[in-house]
């Protein structure tokens, strides 16, 4: 079947950079839904994004769409015609429906049943009369949360649209979109090619507007960005930090991008440096530089939308306006030193941190008993955890913060370290939002860990306490996050604690509160379903999570050591059995909880071979298995374990357990008791029975 390529571009006014890539993807993702519903083939589909533009080009797309034979089937013959041959109603009904005489209907079996049939061939449409809606749907089902009109036009589009463009293989397809009709002229760069340019075919696209210095492939633009901005960086001997995030936004900011270096005072270096990274980066947009110690260097780059003839204007320009972004911080940072963290803590009492739950101040207050309490159970430097816990706000009064929000904690760091509190201490006003998001690093001291920790569990608690836990996909306290980063602190930071313990030493924190009944127990599930996700996304089976989480082990230590021994048990080829027969045991002791309960075995009421020869294994197992489960080396004892099969197969293979004799049975319950206690030592493997 003959094909053509197609070009589709929507020309707009600026539009908004952090949206760019996600409007260019799903305008995309329209249109080839669009075309695969339509039932129209190609070859493939690429998207253009610019500040100034959203386009796509269809490569050998079909001219026609394919005739499509159509069968419906209508009453048995049998029904259709009465005794003397003549049509019955039902026949007649059907050929009408069908806009057919009922001598053309055909007969055909079908399901053992021959059945009046109409055959009809659809005429496929012509693809050039379908592309305009098939653009026009695409462009409606934009992600855009707020619309907006131009001029006295009522077309809603995320901003103003200037011109369209719509080629099939050479020809314009003429059509309305937002108001505009469409054409085979295309712009240039604003300032440095501002006229039409004529695109003959989707095959000149590309080219043209590089000629017309339009780079129009995202992905194409966003590398030349990435190029420009290093070899800035290797002419001054420099590293240049290219943050994905950053370089995003940039990429969506230009059309025809250049790299210039510019530079500021070194005083301002004096500055925290991540206060003067967020001034280029969230302000300015620019890139910072690191020197080979890993330094910070007093230039930036910038990319800029325009291939000035005089370049150094244009570098002046962006340093004059960097410089009084980074004169605020320097004042703002130079004016907070002169109040003490500590003297801030009044300030706390005017903020809310949650209705329900009281002002910053009493947060600070609750935190501070709970890290003291869990230093002491990790023994930590409980006067440094308590401390840094009465701090950790405190830089959210500063003027610093005020300015830059995202530099709170980091600020506490260096206004710590000003007012002479320990490193420790001062550090941990930072760790305490670790990590930030997932992946993210860990506190690096011992009383970050317990801050952070502290912090979160109290901001758990308490919203699970008034009523307020995630439900869902909605969670906009980002308690799952808050959960997750603790147990990856615990585990990650191999922290001995016992989480239920330190969860009620924080409901007991909210005495102010009617807490229900419960609540303890409620937010470590809560916790304990967090380990489920971790455990399914490194693919850890749901069987062998279950099999630990039974036992509801409260320290996440522990309980993390327990499902990596039971998940390298459950590849042994001995597993399966096991699992078998600790499921079989499971339902006879179920079965019979009072017979041998609390009963010693007794090896004089021992008649089978088998049954002997279980006895000794287990016991020889057990004094091999215990020191290493107190030592918490679950997998070498797992592993031991497992040499009890063919003991337990030959016992189930040659002894009856429900033997008549009431003493032998009790005993034979006893012998698989010990069995049974002794794997639940870590886990209850049955749940790893396949089913």
């Amino acid at each position: 079947m003959a094909t053509k390529d197609f070009l589709v571009e929507i020309g707009t006014g600026e539009l908004p950079p952090k949206a760019l890539r996600t409007l260019s993807e799903s305008f995309l993702s329209g249109i080839r839904s669009a075309l695969e519903s339509a039932d129209l083939h190609f070859d493939a589909i690429t998207p253009f994004a610019t500040p100034r533009r959203l386009a796509v080009i269809v490569k050998g797309l079909q001219e026609h769409q394919a005739d499509k034979a159509m069968e419906r089937f209508g009453p048995a013959v049998s029904a259709a015609y009465d005794k003397d041959g003549k049509p019955t109603p039902a026949a007649s009904g059907f050929a009408r429906s069908c806009g057919a005489a009922l001598e053309s209907l055909e007969s055909v079996e079908k399901d053992g049943v021959v059945k009046l049939v109409f055959r009809s061939v659809t005429k496929g449409g012509e693809t050039r009369n379908l592309l305009a809606d098939i653009v026009s749907r695409s462009l409606s089902a934009l992600p855009i949360p707020k619309k907006m009109r131009w001029g006295s036009s009522r077309v809603e589009f995320v901003r103003p649209v200037h011109w369209v463009v719509m080629i099939f293989g050479a020809d314009v397809i003429p059509a309305s979109i937002l108001g505009i009709n469409s054409s085979n002229q295309s712009r240039g760069h604003r300032f440095q090619h501002n006229q039409p340019v004529t695109i003959g075919s989707a095959d000149e696209y590309e080219t043209k507007l590089t000629d017309a210095k339009v780079v129009a492939n995202y992905e194409k633009r966003k590398n030349i960005i990435r190029k420009l901005v290093n070899a800035e960086g290797e002419r001054l001997g420099a590293r240049v930090v290219i943050e994905e995030d950053l370089l995003e936004e940039v990429t969506s900011l230009v059309e025809w991008p250049v790299a210039l270096t510019g530079k500021f005072d070194e005083h301002f270096l004096s500055v925290p440096r991540e206060a003067l990274i967020s001034s280029m980066k969230s302000h300015q947009k620019c890139f910072y530089l690191l020197d080979k110690q890993g330094n910070l260097l007093p230039n930036f780059i910038t990319v800029s939308n325009i291939e000035s003839l005089d370049p150094a204007q244009v570098i002046a320009g962006n340093e004059r306006v960097i410089r009084p972004r980074l004169a605020d911080a320097r004042f703002f940072f130079d004016t907070d030193r002169k109040q003490s963290l500590a003297s801030r803590q009044e300030q706390l009492k005017t903020i809310v941190f949650q209705q329900e739950l009281g002002t910053v101040f009493e947060k600070s207050a609750r935190v501070s008993a709970l890290s003291g309490f869990i230093a002491g159970e990790l023994s930590a430097n409980q006067a440094w955890c308590e401390r840094a816990a009465l701090l950790s706000k405190c830089d959210l009064v500063t003027n610093m913060v005020s300015e830059f929000a995202e530099l709170q904690g980091i600020v506490g760091y260096y206004y710590a370290l000003n007012d002479n509190e320990p490193s420790e201490v001062a550090s941990a006003l930072n760790e305490q939002y670790m990590p930030r998001f997932s992946g993210d690093q860990l506190p690096t001291t011992l009383t970050g860990s317990v801050l952070a920790i502290a912090d979160k569990l109290d901001t758990i608690v308490g919203l699970f306490a008034i009523g307020q836990p995630p439900t869902g996909s909605k969670d906009p306290f980002a308690l799952r996050r808050a959960a997750l980063g603790i147990l990856r602190i615990i585990v990650e930071k191999e922290l001995d604690l016992d989480i239920l313990k330190s969860i009620r030493f924080a409901c007991g924190n909210y005495s102010n509160l009617a807490l229900k009944p419960g609540l303890d127990n409620q937010v470590f599930e809560f916790l304990l379903d967090r380990f489920k996700a971790w455990y399914q996304a490194e693919g850890v089976s749901s069987e062998v999570f279950q099999s630990v989480f039974v036992l509801r082990p409260t320290n996440p230590l522990d309980f993390n050591l327990r499902v990596r021994a039971v998940h390298h048990f459950s590849r042994l080829p001995e597993a399966q059995s096991l699992a078998s027969a600790n499921k079989r045991v499971s339902n006879i002791l179920q079965k019979e909880v009072q017979s041998g309960e609390h009963m010693p075995v007794d090896p004089t009421l021992f008649k089978e071979d088998a049954e002997r020869h279980l006895a000794a294994v287990l016991e020889e197992q057990k004094a091999h298995v215990t020191p290493l489960f107190k030592a918490r080396e679950y997998t070498r004892g797992l592993e031991s374990l497992a040499e009890c099969k063919n003991a337990i197969d030959g016992f189930f293979d040659s002894v009856l357990v429900m033997d008549e004799d009431p003493l032998i049975r009790n005993n034979r319950i006893a012998l698989l008791r010990a069995l049974r206690e002794l794997f639940l030592e870590v886990a209850d493997i049955s749940y790893l029975q396949s089913s």
